[in-house]
């Protein structure tokens, strides 16, 4: 939904006022009524908002694109300063709060802690910020949260019925923030264009190992987010949400990032690449957090502890307004022609930091299953002690930045995607020719098994080639000093780690479409030899250095056919090429 249509819909809502069918209402909802087993159904989430738009001037409710479900997602905001104006002009100077929930309908506990929250701030009960507008997302994955069971959650203590992890193609929508399969991630982007947050929470339920906290965070990776934006996000915002928390009695520690053995070793902080929600709108310099409930403490608890957790969270983000607006412009502003940009990150263990960690002790006793080893946490033996916390990153790979990439217009589905974050992709209005940067992919490495539909490849490695490029009308040209100009670069640049090269865009350069008749090719590679007697040598040289080649007559005819003018230019080419850097 574009800007238009959300000013005309709070016209609307402003100037037709309140109805008066929100009277009988009963804005109790199902969580509560339960003690807390259960969470609220899609369409009692849906039905709790329209009616609490209705009453509260304060809230506002917006139809959204639709998801591969076929229906819309809806946008919930909280702005006690409404006006005729867009809430989302650029003009304004709060910040915004976007919160997501149910990204995985199974972990609900953000649906019903949100909808607690926006009818308690309208109401009154808790204070409104004044510097902060809240929008919400109340249910993300639709299509999972209409698909309702009671037992696809084995390691979760409640609720009693919830949705499920894939959506209604079965996709984990968070693993689909850059490849965009989705509707959902599509609808997702459109908003988060046009809401354009200063801050990003995602609202999750944790795996992994047993401990005695109700909350864990999971804060952007403070190196990659970088610069003073990222040193206040570790060293200022994180510390004060940790200690208004542990002041209401809710204490709080870092997303334990172990699977199937106990922390007391010491873990690293859980490096969110792009693909995850947060590492998406760090590409936009969004402060963002995942909260992470422990999937083992009772329903009534983790929701408790998510409603205090965005209350506290709130109340930082409102204090702090100028600061963090003022470092969002820096940020913005960080990235220039011709710097280096990370595009790999590696744990830096010369920098840890301890923390005081409450956990059970842990042991490995036999399985009476499998008569295995087996993890059994003793929840008698609860301990505090210090832990090694690796939180500090440092870069493994870098770039130069250009100052623009071309895209061949056969890439359309590539601008188009580009488009749609907002990235300005401008069209060669002639033909012409440029010095230009090439790729050849070198090396890579693919999954053996299918990934969120795609078979992922990793450990890629280019050959970087200067050379006169022929551009055609009807390219795209996109220049990197624009906003946005991180997403171009995690993107564009094959090597990183959720490029588009990795997610399968470019697969078809991967495979040669012309080959050669041995039997044809033996009396043409003759000739071609006794006129290149450099090529020549660095044959006879190859086979006298390589018994592997030197048994291989195949590869021996393939190596020549590679150097002369026969083999296809394309092969391995990667089609986007840097210009100036």
């Amino acid at each position: 939904m574009k800007k238009s249509i959300l000013f005309l819909v709070v016209l609307l809502s402003i100037s037709c006022g309140k109805s008066s069918d929100t009277n009988d209402f009963d804005f109790t909802i199902p969580f509560e009524k339960t003690e807390g087993t259960e969470t609220s159904t899609y369409q009692e989430v849906v039905e709790f908002y329209t009616q609490l738009s209705e009453k509260y001037t304060e809230i506002a409710m917006y139809t959204m694109d639709k998801t591969d479900s076929g229906e819309p997602l809806h946008l919930i905001t909280f702005n006690p300063n409404r006006s005729f104006e867009s809430e989302f002009s650029s003009e304004k100077d709060k910040n915004i709060l976007l919160i997501n929930n149910g990204i995985h309908p199974g972990e609900s506990d953000g649906i019903d802690a949100s909808m607690m929250l926006l009818r308690d701030l309208a109401a009154g009960k808790i204070p409104a910020p004044q510097n902060t507008i809240i929008a919400v997302i109340p249910v993300y994955n639709i299509g999972g949260a209409l698909n309702r069971n009671s037992t696809s959650r084995t390691n979760q203590n409640g609720p009693k019925s919830y949705g499920f992890r894939g959506n209604a193609r079965n996709y984990d929508l968070n693993r689909d923030f850059i490849k965009a399969d989705t509707r959902n991630a599509l609808a997702f982007i459109d908003i988060f264009k046009t809401v354009k947050p200063d801050l990003f929470i995602d609202t999750h339920v944790s795996n992994g190992a047993d401990y005695q906290y109700v909350l864990t965070h999971l804060f952007t990776q403070h190196n990659k987010l970088g610069g003073e934006l990222g040193n206040y996000l570790h060293e200022a915002f994180m510390p004060k949400l940790e200690d208004s928390l542990r002041k209401k009695q809710w204490d709080i520690t870092p997303y334990v990032n172990v699977f199937n053995q106990t922390p007391e070793s010491g873990f690293t902080q859980f490096m969110d690449g792009p693909r995850y929600s947060t590492g998406y709108t760090t590409l936009f310099n969004t402060l963002g957090m995942m909260i992470e409930t422990h999937m083992l403490k009772p329903y009534k608890d983790r929701v408790e502890g998510t409603y205090e957790l965005l209350k506290s969270f709130i109340a930082i983000a409102d204090a702090e307004h100028e600061t963090i607006k003022h470092l969002r412009e820096k940020a913005n502003k960080q990235w220039q022609v011709g710097d280096h940009y990370p595009i790999q990150w590696q744990v830096d263990s010369s920098k840890t930091s301890i923390l005081s960690f409450k956990g059970y002790e842990g042991e490995m006793i036999p399985s009476e299953i499998t008569g295995a080893p087996r993890l059994k946490y003793n929840r008698e033996k609860p301990f505090e002690k210090d832990v090694i916390y690796y939180d500090y990153f440092k870069p493994a790979d870098s770039v130069t930045i250009p100052e623009y990439y071309i895209i061949s217009k056969g890439y359309h589905n590539v601008v188009n995607l580009l488009r749609a974050n907002g990235i300005k992709c401008d069209l060669i209005q002639k033909d012409t020719t440029v010095t230009a940067q090439v790729y050849y992919v070198d090396t890579y490495e693919t999954v053996r098994n299918p990934y969120e539909g795609h078979y992922l490849h990793y450990n890629t490695n280019v050959k970087t080639k200067t050379q006169l490029v022929k551009v055609s009308e009807g390219d795209y040209k996109v220049a990197t000093q624009q906003e946005g100009i991180r997403y171009i670069l995690e993107t564009l640049e094959p090597q990183a780690t959720d490029s588009f090269f990795n997610w399968n865009f470019f697969d078809t350069i991967l495979q040669q479409k012309e080959g050669f008749s041995p039997y044809v090719w033996e009396d043409k590679a003759q000739h071609f030899l006794e006129e290149n007697p450099i090529i020549k040598k660095q044959f006879e040289a190859k086979k006298e250095t390589d018994p592997a080649f030197a048994a291989n007559w195949f590869a021996q005819l393939d190596w020549i056919h590679k150097q002369s003018p026969n083999y296809e230019t394309s092969h391995l080419r990667y089609p986007i090429v840097r210009v100036g850097g």
